[in-house]
């Protein structure tokens, strides 16, 4: 259980399909938080109205709104939640162990979004960009994380941390990008072990029939 729980539900304004939100979401259940789902549709640009800039001015899912607190950025949210509410083995970090997290924070931010995530939101959202690139930059963080995950369970050792839920959405569902995983045995085997997991939450297929 939580150490301590929010004094009302945390609401989570989301879109349902996007590995930022569902990070955000996978860890409130991890915590066993209660939340409230406030979806987004960013199709008809609900995250460009006044009122949303009003939670955040970048205009971007997710933002979570805890009390007074209303907080942006996907990664921001996790490291806020594990220290606001986590238990001891969301919060007991080394030097080494908050360096190497913070290193995987940046793997999010940078090749993964570049990667297979932008490869997805070009195949099922139309995003523009180079596809054979960001393919290729998909395939070459695959290859290094199937390394790393070869002699470890979890990207830190053998225990899910915040770079394990950082990072897993993207990866999981980069075939939806047109970047096949078969090639990268440890990384399937790892998203495996994550998704029989207590408290794990799927991401929903998107198709357009779900909007």
């Amino acid at each position: 259980m939580a150490r301590r729980s929010p004094a009302q539900p945390i609401r989570l304004h989301r879109f349902a399909w996007s590995g930022h939100c569902h990070r955000v979401e996978w860890l409130l259940s991890l915590l066993e938080l209660p939340f409230v789902r406030v979806d987004v549709n960013l199709a008809a640009k609900a995250q460009k109205t006044p009122a949303f800039l009003a939670l955040n001015p970048a205009g971007q899912v997710p933002v979570i709104e805890d009390g007074v607190l209303t907080l942006a950025d996907s990664n921001a949210i996790l490291v806020y939640l594990a220290a606001q509410y986590g238990e001891e083995h969301w919060t007991r970090v080394t030097p080494l162990v908050a360096a190497e997290l913070q290193r995987w924070f940046s793997v999010a931010a940078g090749p993964l979004a570049f990667g297979p995530a932008a490869a997805r939101a070009h195949c099922l959202f139309g995003s523009p960009l180079d596809l054979p690139v960001a393919q290729a930059r998909s395939h070459a963080l695959l290859q290094w994380m199937n390394d790393h995950l070869a002699t470890r369970a979890f990207l830190l050792g053998s225990e899910i941390t915040l770079a394990d839920v950082a990072n897993y959405a993207y990866v999981a569902r980069a075939p939806e990008g047109g970047v096949a995983l078969d090639e990268y045995p440890h990384v399937r085997t790892w998203i495996a072990r994550i998704e029989v997991t207590p408290h794990f939450v799927a991401m929903p297929t998107y198709s357009t029939a779900t909007v």
